[in-house]
């Protein structure tokens, strides 16, 4: 049985010295996405550790880099995809809403950032699917009195 043809989305393309941490972030995330959902959300809740909220901005630029290196994100396997982008937000310092998601007619998964209150660079709607794993930016520590 063959695929149905698909458009590529545009992709960008990196200069050499800043493929590194995205293709880092890449192979990271690929062990990852196979984790059962429960120790993978563990896994993510420690990388979140200290890293400050992520701007729609900052997760749009992480996202875009990781679908410049890598063709597999870029097209079919969005766990993987928005566990890289996340990652390499980490690398940087900040941390974007990581979700994943299903929607029932018809069924179908899903997994995405979000950064602001939006959905970074989906073609989906907000809304569209709803989350079941989200974990997001912790929030600050409270000054002792």
């Amino acid at each position: 049985m063959t695929s149905p043809p698909c458009a590529l989305p545009p992709r960008a393309r990196l200069p050499l010295h800043r493929r590194v941490l995205p293709l880092t972030a890449v192979a990271i995330a690929l062990p990852l996405a196979k984790l059962p959902p429960r120790y993978l959300r563990a896994v993510l809740e420690v990388l979140r550790v200290g890293a400050r909220p992520g701007t729609a901005a900052q997760a749009s630029a992480a996202r875009a880099a990781v679908v410049a290196v890598s063709l597999h994100c870029a097209v079919h396997n969005c766990l993987q995809r928005s566990i890289a982008a996340a990652v390499l937000c980490r690398f940087r310092g900040v941390w974007p809403t990581w979700q994943t998601g299903v929607r029932t007619t018809p069924f179908a998964a899903h997994a995405w950032i979000e950064a602001d209150g939006q959905v970074i660079d989906e073609p989906y709607p907000d809304g569209y699917y709803r989350p079941l794993l989200t974990v997001a930016p912790r929030p600050p520590k409270r000054a002792a009195r």
